[in-house]
């Protein structure tokens, strides 16, 4: 069996299962925001009762992330449905924005936190759940009555998916980074070309990866149409975890004649830097293709390009430099944020070096990645055009319907910053 397989097997207390069986199975964790929280709770009362209990609260993670730095007072209002209910429901694991146990982006906080372990089964109202798949574990986003139905029981009937393998060999050269990887498979196979499938990665190229690269190409599995992203735990995973939870858990790994639906080989050697264009994150192009495309900013942020290491990579670019356009800088989570200021690169922290390059410093959250209201940090407007590192670019992803997003990697949008144009980072990169 695959790891994807194995894991359900186990959840289900099956001996094995197979790919189109569908099967009950034990959920380990349930992530919701405040996008998806407050309809799951509505449900959940509705299905289950207005004085019923969640199966378990220590297995509920609820974290507001999308839009709370905002005065819309129906955003407002969904945190204050979640304090209820976490109030209510004495919940542990509730991250209330304006208190310090706020966190920031789910899935980047779901590690931090060390709710992502080897073996395990999480599922969250969230598309990019699949993030947590880094770790060894099967995680993947559902609906909210779906969501409700594992509030009041912990279980989740599921269809077993079919394994797609992505082998990346060879050792990545300093220019690309893994949303290049990523991009680079989701062009090959389409929107929907993994769709309800398994993405499981594998490869020197991957390995070499530290944690938080592994999580760009997990987290956009779903921008494939796939079911969840997958990477077999080693020792980086287990070193990562090592500072994170003493939780216990069971690795799991493919078996040596597991069979997949395909497999696809890179060697990245081969590669270059890539984006995708509007208006969807299948359309690939390579940085030379588009090279001298007018911009009118540029954002590093979100669960897929705010993470600490894409700060190092865009910083490493600035640092010196100032920017031509309004460059957005918005970490993941808090802890990414303090990062900003205690991380140095040649003397000097990644916070100043972003500040000294005329950037904007944004607060941890999601930011303008689902768009949000009007005062959302970095929310384009108009016709504006821009280079993200976010993980769609459909049109009104990032707030207005008129703008055009390309998606790229923070190596790539800080050369571009610079430019005011896509530039390509190995002009800059020394």
């Amino acid at each position: 069996m695959t790891i994807t397989e194995k894991i359900l097997a186990a959840h289900a207390a099956r001996p094995r299962v197979t790919p189109g069986e569908s099967i009950w199975v034990d959920v380990d964790i349930l992530m919701t925001h405040d996008v998806c929280g407050p309809p799951t709770i509505d449900i959940f009362k509705r299905e289950f009762g207005e004085d019923a209990r969640v199966w378990d609260p220590n297995k509920l993670v609820v974290m507001p992330d999308h839009y709370i730095f905002t005065a819309n007072h129906h955003a407002n209002r969904n945190v204050r449905l979640l304090r209820t209910f976490a109030t209510e429901q004495a919940l542990p694991h509730f991250y209330d924005v304006g208190t310090p146990r706020y966190k920031g982006v789910c899935h980047v906080a779901l590690a931090e936190e060390g709710f992502n372990r080897p073996g395990s089964l999480l599922i969250g109202t969230d598309s990019h759940t699949c993030t947590s798949g880094a770790f060894g574990m099967f995680s993947t986003g559902v609906g909210n009555t779906d969501a409700a139905l594992i509030m009041g029981t912990g279980k989740i009937w599921l269809r077993v998916p079919q394994t797609m393998r992505f082998i990346f060999d060879g050792a990545l050269p300093p220019y690309l980074m893994a949303k290049d990887l990523i991009l680079a498979v989701i062009g090959d196979i389409g929107c929907d070309g993994a769709t309800y499938r398994a993405m499981e990665f594998d490869g020197d190229a991957v390995y070499a990866l530290s944690m938080q690269e592994r999580m760009t190409l997990t987290n956009m599995a779903i921008e494939a149409g796939g079911k969840n992203g997958v990477i077999a735990p080693d020792a980086v995973t287990l070193d990562y975890l090592r500072t994170r939870t003493d939780a216990p858990f069971e690795v799991v790994y493919s078996d040596a004649d597991a069979r997949y639906y395909s497999e696809h080989r890179y060697d990245v050697s081969t590669m270059e830097p890539v984006v995708a264009k509007p208006h969807r994150p299948d359309n690939r192009a390579s940085v030379v293709e588009v090279a001298g495309t007018r911009l009118d900013r540029a954002y590093v942020g979100s669960c897929t390009g705010g993470k600490l290491e894409d700060f190092i990579a865009a910083a490493s670019v600035l640092k010196g430099q100032e920017v031509v356009i309004d460059t957005y800088i918005v970490p993941a989570t808090t802890e990414i944020g303090q990062a900003l200021h205690t991380t140095d690169l040649d003397g000097m922290s990644l916070h100043d070096i972003f500040e000294n390059a005329g950037c904007l410093m944004g607060q941890a959250s999601c930011g303008a990645c689902l768009g949000g209201p009007k005062d959302t940090f970095g929310r384009n407007m108009a016709q504006e055009v821009v280079i993200s590192t976010t993980n769609r670019n459909f049109p009104g992803r990032m707030g207005s319907k008129q703008a055009s997003v390309f998606l790229a990697s923070p190596l790539t949008v800080a050369a571009s910053a610079l430019a005011g144009v896509i530039a390509d980072p190995r002009t800059v990169l020394v």
